[in-house]
């Protein structure tokens, strides 16, 4: 037996596909139990590093004989080791290339949708951390809407389609990840557009993004139409794209609503919250394919991978959207809150440019999952 490696790109696509897929999880406990790689037809078994230094011999009988073996690590040395292991047990076995590390970073760009005169929406789904960015196109022209830092990937792409990055977003000041937002601008000459009320505190320029204004794409009738929507911070805003499509940000998620309270502001938000959701969102059309900045479980996404569905589906299906009395909305937002994002402090202070990390200490920053949504 040879020892093969896995991507983050293949594992993806053993996710969206529905795969069978046995995962031996090398790190701690509490890192396992904290965040791992989820899939509908996934195994696990969890045994730290440490505790296999001496052989693999006694887990060899519980390691499946007719499924895919994927061990994995943080950042993939010590998953090497233990594969190696295993392949000399005769066991057909990969690991992660990269770790952790490397499925916290990946981004699967999906296709979502036609817009006029041949442009075209485009959904990155970064897949370990649930973060959802996006990419409008037309006429060699593109606009980026909450993108990761992972920069290269968006320029990259953009290249690909043949267009030019002339503005990027982001609809509110991020708190559990780091956005690229302003430094695709920098490389591309591109307008960066923010709320001005979460950007209060930034140390750079920016484009003011205020409720009701358009932004042409491309030259084409593609408008990006700013909703003003608080609730997840107090500048949130949404986008309705080519009158078809519902940014939502961090306000709305497909099984969930957003969570009011990363800038310790959740007794004062939570009546923003509610106007948003219940008071804007419902005038808006029902037809509208609602695509959000985050997903928290991979029930969320469709048969081709992407996160999306419609504004009058949720109204009908999203407890968050159906709570009639006031007080127990505003209990459910304040009451039922998982615990804060790693570091979210440190990232919102890096996202107002008051700090600017390293690479490596911005990696560390945001292990884990997304922790945006009301539970």
């Amino acid at each position: 037996m040879t020892l093969k490696i896995m991507t983050a790109k293949e594992v993806t696509q053993k996710v969206v596909n529905k795969e069978d897929l046995f995962i031996l999880d090398v790190r701690n406990e509490d890192a396992f139990q904290d965040w791992k790689i989820e899939g509908h037809n996934f195994e696990y078994m969890n045994i730290p590093y440490f505790d296999l230094l001496d052989g693999v011999e006694e887990i060899i009988n519980q390691m499946p004989k007719n499924k895919e073996i994927l061990v994995v690590c943080a950042k993939e040395g010590s998953s090497i080791m233990v594969a190696e292991m295993l392949v000399e047990e005769g066991l057909s076995v990969a690991y992660l290339q990269g770790g952790m590390k490397a499925w916290s970073e990946y981004l699967e760009p999906v296709k979502v949708g036609d817009l006029q005169d041949g442009g075209e929406i485009y959904q990155f789904v970064r897949i370990g951390k649930g973060c959802l960015s996006y990419m409008v196109v037309s006429n060699g022209e593109a606009a980026i809407i909450d993108s990761t830092r992972m920069t290269e990937v968006y320029v990259q792409f953009a290249e690909k389609v043949g267009a030019n990055i002339a503005h990027v977003f982001d609809t509110h000041l991020h708190a559990d990840h780091i956005s690229g937002g302003r430094m695709i601008a920098e490389k591309t000459n591109a307008t960066y557009w923010l709320p001005p009320k979460d950007a209060e505190e930034v140390t750079f320029d920016y484009q003011a993004l205020e409720g009701g204004q358009e932004v042409m794409i491309g030259g084409t009738k593609i408008t990006i139409n700013a909703l003003y929507s608080p609730g997840h911070t107090i500048g949130s805003t949404s986008f309705v794209v080519d009158h078809k499509f519902l940014l939502s940000g961090d306000i709305l998620f497909i099984d969930s609503i957003g969570r009011p309270d990363l800038a310790g502001m959740a007794e004062d938000w939570v009546g923003d919250l509610r106007e948003s959701l219940y008071e804007r969102y419902r005038e808006l059309s029902d037809e509208l394919i609602v695509l959000p900045a985050h997903f928290m479980m991979i029930d969320e996404l469709n048969e081709d991978g992407s996160v999306a569905e419609k504004l009058g589906t949720l109204f009908a299906k999203n407890h968050g959207l159906n709570i009639e009395d006031d007080n127990e909305f505003r209990k459910l937002v304040t009451e039922n809150l998982p615990p804060q994002p790693n570091a979210y402090q440190e990232i919102r202070e890096t996202n107002m440019g008051k700090i600017s990390p390293d690479e490596e200490t911005q990696r560390e920053m945001e292990i884990g999952p997304n922790r945006c949504a009301v539970r």
